[in-house]
Parts: structure tokens; sequence; C-alpha cells
């Protein structure tokens, strides 16, 4: 044996390179440890104990992927290199995947799940592939961590859903969980959906009206606690106001006629007609304080997250009333 001979060095185990509990990788993330392209493809063929889940994502253990390596490996290969660099967070789970993060129980098990939606910017230079849906977003909200996950925020994420879905009951229900489940208001929603520009199809619609009326119901009942939990003066409810033998005023959801204070729910959403509808209601209360009735503008997030505030506002309404200038007389009929 030559004892001058150059000592070749052991090459470094590949669990060591690979880390020896790490499930996923992408191929950038491999060649940076040393892991040679020719090595990725021989660890993957049969017998090797790799696979390849998508283009450049390879799950380093044999057997079936679990729910969590489809999550992971939809954003590893969404964050692959090569890719536009993003503005802003660079991939998030979204659609029925993030819903069913959001625990909606309207929303099927990841592992009944056949494609993963994944919102990117719009700058982002991928394909969907495989079952992974790539969603591209103009501005991407900030996304939330679910089990160590980043997710698309619910009203953004039941948008992403509905886009892929023709089943006029699914869509229903998600978007009336949405809202009763407290996940998010009616308008959010409905303003994601429009943004999407989904309300043109018929099912959508009529699943945004039933939210909608879901929506006011729940409101109004928040409403009614308020009343009752701060003690509040009982007000005349869902009234229509009308000047004696003059013109309609328009409806108000409570009415202290003695102070002359009105309460109004804005559970409008926006739709295409929005600009129109906005324009009436601002005629409408101009109307009303120009003939001395203070009104109190309340929308669902205000009674949902500040009761307490809101309760505030209106008794302070009331109490300033002997300061202000006698309001005239108006006729309060059932709406």
């Amino acid at each position: 044996m030559n004892h001058n001979s150059p000592i070749t060095p052991c090459p470094v185990p590949l669990a060591c390179r690979t880390g020896g509990t790490q499930r996923l990788a992408s191929a950038d993330q491999l060649r940076r440890r040393g892991v040679a392209s020719r090595e990725v493809a021989a660890r993957c063929r049969p017998g090797g104990g790799w696979q390849q889940l998508l283009p450049g994502v390879f799950l380093l253990q044999p057997g079936v992927p679990t729910s969590e390596d489809r999550l992971h490996a939809a954003l590893l290969y969404a964050r692959r290199t090569g890719a536009v660099p993003p503005q802003g967070p660079d991939a998030m789970i979204t659609g029925l995947a993030a819903l069913t993060l959001h625990r909606f129980s309207s929303a099927p098990p990841l592992t009944a799940l056949d494609r993963i939606d994944v919102l990117v910017p719009r700058t982002r230079r991928l394909r969907s592939t495989g079952w992974v849906r790539i969603v591209r977003a103009p501005e991407s909200p900030e996304p939330l961590e679910l089990t160590g996950v980043p997710v698309a925020p619910v009203a953004r994420a039941v948008a992403d859903a509905v886009s892929g879905l023709s089943d006029p009951e699914a869509v229903r229900r998600l978007l009336t969980e949405a809202v009763r489940g407290g996940h998010c208001e009616p308008g959010s929603v409905v303003r994601e959906l429009s943004r999407a520009r989904l309300l043109t199809r018929a099912h959508v619609v009529d699943a945004v009206d039933a939210l909608l009326a879901e929506g006011r119901s729940l409101s109004e009942e928040r409403l009614y606690e308020m009343v009752r939990e701060f003690a509040l003066p009982d007000p005349l409810w869902n009234v229509d106001l009308r000047l004696p033998g003059g013109p309609h005023l328009g409806g108000v959801d409570a009415y202290w006629p003695d102070q002359a204070v009105a309460v109004e729910l804005d559970t409008r959403a926006p739709r295409r007609d929005d600009d129109a509808l906005w324009s009436e209601y601002t005629r409408k209360r101009e109307h009303l304080e120009r003939l001395g009735i203070t009104v109190v503008h309340l929308t669902p997030r205000k009674l949902r997250e500040a009761m307490d505030q809101q309760a505030t506002v209106v008794r302070t309404a009331l109490m300033a009333a002997p300061e202000r200038q006698p309001a005239a007389y108006v006729s309060v009929l059932p709406r």
C-alpha cells in the first residue's frame, strides 16, 4: 500500500445532507445540500425510498403522502426558485383546503380533496399542475397561520372555493357557514365574490341573497341584544318614517320618537348596483337629519366586535336630544 497516496474523504451520508427527519424537499434545497440530480432520480426509482410529488418537490419517505405532506408540498411547489420574486406574501393555502383548516364543517376533510388551491401574487410565473391549482391575486391578503401553514382569510378562501363549485347547495352551505359561524361579515364575502367576478353566476347570486338575509337576521338579533343588555329605552322596531301627508322618508331598524333618534343597520354588500344603493342611502340619511332626526349608523362588525361602544353611541344620542332643536313631526308606520 502506498502510504503517500491522497486519502479520498468519505461522502457525507445522505441522511445528514437532507435531515434525518425531514419529509419534504425541493430540488433547489437538495442541490444546495450537495445532492446531485442523478442521485435524486435514482432515489425516486422503485425501491429508492423517495417520491416526486410535484415538479421539483420530493417526499423523502416511502409510503402514501399524508394530508400535511400534500399541503406543504403544494407550498414548496409555489415557492420554488425560478419564479418572479413576489410582492408581499409569497404563497398560501386557499379554497376548500383553507376552509377545512378554518374548521368549516361544510368543507370536506383534507383526505377527500383531489385538489389543493394555492394563492400566489399575480406576478408569479407558475402553472397549475397535478393536484395543485394556482390562484393569482392582484393583492394578496395577509395570511393566517393554522397548524403551521399559511392560510388565506375566510372571505378570500370562500371565493376561491366557490369558483370551482357548480353545486348550488354546496355554495349556499359554505356562504351560510361563513356568516353563521362568525368567521366573517357578509359584506367581506360578497366583496371577494365580486372581485372574483362570480356574481354573474345564477347559483352564486341566489346563495348571496340567502347570505345577505342571514347576515341581516343576525345583525337584527345583535341589535335587540344590545338594547336589552345595556338597558337602553325600548324603541319602535323596524318602522317606516313619513311626513304627514307628505313623502315616504324610508325605513329604519329602530326609532325613539321622543328623542328623534333612529338606528340603521348597514348590511349592504358590494354589488354591481352598489353606487346607486349608496346614493339612495345617503340621500335618505341627509333628508332625515335635515328634519332634525339623528341617524346612528351601525355595521354588523361594530355590533359583533364592540357592542358596548355602540350602545354608548346610541345612549349619547338619546341623552343629547333635549339640547337639539325640536325635530319635525313624522308619522311612524310598521314596516
